[in-house]
This record gives C-alpha cells, sequence and structure tokens, in this order.
C-alpha cells in the first residue's frame, strides 16, 4: 500500500527532487548571490482523485495527514488544498500545491543546503581585497556550484592565489613551473585550467590575451613561456654536416629561424625508419615528424627559397597536414601522396580509424580529388596507405624521377 501511494501520490521527498533539479542547475543559488529578491516557490502536489477516496480511503487519508503533518512543522510551508469527492463520500479538502514563502532561507532548509550555502557565503567573503576583488566576487556569484566544487575550502584559496601570481607575473618569461604558491604546481595548474582561464578572461584586458589560442593552450594564450619545439633532421647528400661527423642533429625550433640550412631541398617525413633509412639525395636534408604540430617549422622563413617535400600517410589525415602546412607554407609540395602511389600498393591497405572530413582549400586539384575518392569510399571503405607501407623500390623509383 505505502508503495502503491509513493509512486501515485506526490511526497515531500518527491517535492525536494524536484526542486533540487534547479540547485543542481546553479539557478537558485546565482539568484541568491545575486541579491535577487525571493519569490515565493509553488509546487503541484499530485495527489489522490475522487474515486481515491472510496477505493482507498485510508491511504488518502495518511497521505493528508502527512502532509498537514510537514507544514505543521515548519512556519515557512503553506499548503494550498482543493475540494475533492463525490456525492456518495462527500467532499473532502486535500491537498493540491505547496507553497514556499519564507524566503531564500526557508528555501535552503527545504533542499537540505544550508551548510553549503554558508560555505559558499565564506568562500566568497574570503576573497582578497584588490584591484581585480569586484571582478572575481561576480565570476563567483554567477558561478556558485563551480566555486562548491572545490573541496577542501583550502583549494579554492589556492586557485586565487594562483591567479594573482598569473595575472602579476604574465609576460615576463616566467614559466608556470615557478608558481610558488604553497600546494601549487603545474599539475595543479592543469587540473584547473578551465576554471583559471575563466577567471583570467574576466580580470585580464582583452588585448593583453592572445585570443587566436585556444584555453587548451594555456600557457601561450596568457604569456607564460612554453618548452622549446625541437626538429630533428638528417644530410642526405654530399654536403658536409654542419658539424664534421654529425650527420644528424635535434636543434631548438627556434636557433633555426636564423641559421638557414645550406641545401636547396628538404624532405618532411612522418614515419622515423622511412626517414633514417631515406636514400641519399644530393644537397638535401631529411626532416622527421610533420604531423598537425609541424606548422611553426613551415613558418621557417628561410623555407620560401628552399624546395620543400612533405610525404605522410596516404589518408585522409595526411592530406588534412599538407593542407595545413600550405597554409602557412605554400610552396610545400607533396612526394608520394599520389594516385599511382596507392594504386600500386593495394595488399598495403590498411583501414583508417577515423577519417578527416573538414574542408581542404589548399590541395592541388589531383591532391582534392584523391582526397575525395578516399572520403568516399571509392576503393574501399576509410583506406589507407601508411608511409611505412610504401615499398622500398617504389620510393627509389620515385626519387629517380624527381631528381631526373
Amino acid at each position: 500500500m505505502t508503495r502503491r501511494r509513493a509512486v501515485g501520490w506526490t511526497t515531500l521527498a518527491d517535492v525536494r527532487t524536484h526542486l533540487r533539479r534547479r540547485w543542481d542547475d546553479g539557478q537558485l543559488l546565482a539568484a541568491w548571490a545575486a541579491g535577487q529578491p525571493f519569490h515565493p516557490v509553488d509546487v503541484t502536489l499530485r495527489g489522490p482523485v475522487g474515486r481515491d477516496l472510496t477505493d482507498r480511503f485510508d491511504e488518502v487519508r495518511a497521505w493528508r495527514q502527512e502532509w498537514l503533518a510537514v507544514v505543521d512543522r515548519s512556519a515557512d510551508l503553506q499548503l494550498v488544498m482543493k475540494s475533492v469527492g463525490r456525492r456518495s463520500i462527500g467532499a473532502n479538502e486535500l491537498p493540491a500545491r505547496l507553497v514556499v514563502d519564507g524566503g531564500w532561507e526557508a528555501l535552503w532548509r527545504l533542499l537540505q543546503v544550508t551548510a553549503e550555502v554558508r560555505r559558499f557565503t565564506q568562500l566568497r567573503d574570503s576573497v582578497p581585497t584588490g584591484a581585480h576583488a569586484a571582478m572575481l566576487v561576480n565570476w563567483m556569484n554567477a558561478h556558485p556550484l563551480r566555486v562548491l566544487a572545490h573541496q577542501p575550502d583550502a583549494e579554492w584559496t589556492r586557485v586565487l592565489a594562483t591567479v594573482r601570481w598569473l595575472v602579476s607575473e604574465r609576460g615576463h618569461s616566467r614559466y608556470l613551473r615557478q608558481v610558488p604558491v604553497p600546494g601549487v604546481d603545474t599539475k595543479f595548474i592543469e587540473t584547473h585550467r578551465a576554471v583559471l582561464a575563466d577567471l583570467l578572461d574576466v580580470v585580464l584586458p582583452a588585448d593583453t590575451i592572445d585570443q587566436t589560442v585556444p584555453k587548451a593552450q594555456f600557457a601561450r594564450r596568457y604569456g607564460f613561456r612554453i618548452p622549446p619545439l625541437y626538429v630533428r633532421f638528417r644530410t642526405l647528400g654530399a654536403t658536409p654536416p654542419r658539424l664534421p661527423g654529425v650527420p644528424e642533429m635535434t636543434v631548438r625550433l627556434d636557433s633555426l629561424e636564423a641559421a638557414a640550412a645550406d641545401v636547396g631541398t628538404v624532405f618532411v617525413l612522418e614515419n622515423e625508419i622511412t626517414y633514417l633509412a631515406f636514400p641519399a639525395v644530393p644537397d638535401a636534408i631529411a626532416v622527421f615528424g610533420g604531423g598537425y604540430g609541424f606548422t611553426a617549422f613551415a613558418a621557417l622563413p628561410w623555407l620560401s627559397a628552399r624546395r620543400v617535400y612533405y610525404w605522410g600517410d596516404l589518408d585522409t589525415h595526411g592530406f588534412a597536414i599538407l593542407d595545413r602546412l600550405r597554409a602557412t607554407a605554400p610552396t610545400v609540395e607533396s612526394f608520394l601522396m599520389d594516385r599511382a602511389t596507392l594504386l600500386a600498393h593495394p595488399e598495403q591497405w590498411v583501414r583508417e580509424p577515423t577519417q578527416a572530413r573538414g574542408p581542404l582549400s589548399h590541395l592541388t586539384p589531383a591532391e582534392a580529388a584523391l582526397h575525395d575518392d578516399l572520403v568516399a569510399g571509392t576503393y574501399g571503405a576509410a583506406i589507407r596507405l601508411e608511409q611505412e607501407r610504401v615499398g622500398f623500390p617504389h620510393l627509389e623509383a620515385s626519387l629517380t624521377r624527381l631528381l631526373s
């Protein structure tokens, strides 16, 4: 009997669950934090109908008494009654709506969140006075549940202290590793990157943030140093290496901005073994590691005076990388990323797990046609030819034609 009533008729627990949704999305606490006036909360109660007075009279009476007891225990709650009944049994006054009209504190008591509200108040009041205090408090008022998600309270205190250091030290050639806040390290910053970025976007002038850089690249976006990029390359021809007896080197990318390679041709290769085994080519070097992150290498100013070939996997991602490189260095040419190479190795085709489907505007007509065929599955569903699967005789023959 009790189980049937719990399913069909509204209980106090049901009301709390209904209102809890508005608490969980933050709108109730944000309204209170912003100083908005309290408006009585009116919740419709799903209760007995006339037939229940005949069929389930004892349950109806128990349900009514439970609600009367609820409002008797709290002056903050009011019941609105309605008349329900039939001629055979007479009209009965039953609860129809529960009204919370005792203010915000009454609503907090009903939701059993008084402790959380008190904790938010304490965290908000703990914001140190200073130039950005008002902006930080306004952000906290708008996002109270994000503040409460930081436990214990000392964690939020460290977040605010980190924001103060980030604001004062940005643009001073600092690494994030140098943060002096007790209990804060680079892992802490990475873990709390989203909230730190939102707070910095609020307190910093927009023109001091690199808006072209996503929040995921936290250090670059907010003016902190990032680890340098390194480039690995080897001499392919008879040209003497920069260091006698050292045919292969790894150097910082920023060092290559001024130190141009004394060669006429540059091959950018994706696969390490292919890079190491690449045949001898006069007046050329091989660079290992193209990929999506290699756009910075393509931006080296002296590359525009060299002939640059990119050889990546013959799949949609390989063409996407080529397209991105060309956006920075329009003269980059593809190597072994053609239909003849694909069709010469059908036994080496594998399946591309996920295809890159974005628009590519920097491909040649032949490259674009092949890319479209890969997307359309002209030769098979999501096929790909990885660089390391291209036969070495095919590579050597292609190089011979290229050099001739």
